[in-house]
């Protein structure tokens, strides 16, 4: 049996109702993830961030005083290695795409199992990012630009100047990315081991400096390099 040698990660929960609070704290701590600290309100959570260090925090997006976009936001700049998992509902996707795009490494429904949530928590705290696929679809078709139109009306890609530094299969691989594909599915796509495909993401994320595959989602749908609709099966990446 395969004892596991890396050390839990150290969660902090921010939300103004308690019920939740207690909730998620008693599913992480059952699956053996150590919740630090909890706080009500965003300035609280910056507060308690500040000062316990952890290494994930859970955070409401709607809260008083300070809300969770905000906090976010302010943890990411003074604690640049804490990751963020930004907890919302379909009727706040603004929001949430605002988050993801101010480096928050997940989003997740409030509804999410505990083992998803648990998953999510392990994920993140690995270095990796979360994008739940009804919610992202959901964010790029209504609140992500979409690429200029030709007089022909056929999209045209609106190329970030900082792209030019990607090669070309960089380019494609940024592009699939956008779309929502793994490195399994873009392995297998692009008939590459999972080995050279993380290389390309992190020299992807090197180049254009990206914490994360959230934030290289995020940038290929704001420089026009996908568009809301496309999909990995209509992809014709520069090659």
């Amino acid at each position: 049996m395969t004892t596991c040698t890396e050390p839990a990660p150290r969660v902090v929960v921010a939300d103004d109702q308690e019920l939740v609070r207690t909730g998620f704290r008693l599913i992480l701590t059952a699956r053996g993830i150590d919740v630090v600290g909890e706080a009500i309100d965003g300035a609280e959570a910056v507060a308690t961030v500040r000062r316990l260090r952890p290494d994930v925090v859970l955070m409401d997006i709607r809260m008083p005083a300070m809300d969770g976009l905000e906090a976010a936001r302010c943890i990411l700049v003074q604690a640049p290695d804490c990751r963020v998992i930004m907890l919302a509902t379909f009727d706040l996707d603004h929001y949430v795409y605002a988050a993801l795009a101010a480096g928050a490494n997940a989003f997740l429904l409030k509804d999410v199992t505990p083992a998803h949530l648990a998953a999510a928590v392990r994920l993140v705290d690995s270095g990796d990012a979360l994008l739940a696929p009804s919610i992202t679809r959901r964010l790029v078709e209504r609140f992500a630009p979409s690429a200029p139109r030709t007089g022909s009306g056929l999209a045209t890609p609106a190329v970030h100047r900082d792209l030019a530094a990607l090669t070309p299969r960089e380019r494609e691989v940024l592009t699939l990315m956008g779309r929502g594909l793994s490195n399994t599915e873009l392995a297998q796509k692009l008939t590459l081991s999972e080995a050279t495909v993380k290389t390309h993401v992190a020299r992807i994320f090197a180049k254009l400096t990206l914490r994360d595959r959230a934030q290289a989602v995020v940038l290929a749908y704001e420089t026009g390099l996908v568009s809301p609709g496309d999909s990995a099966d209509t992809a014709n990446p520069c090659r």
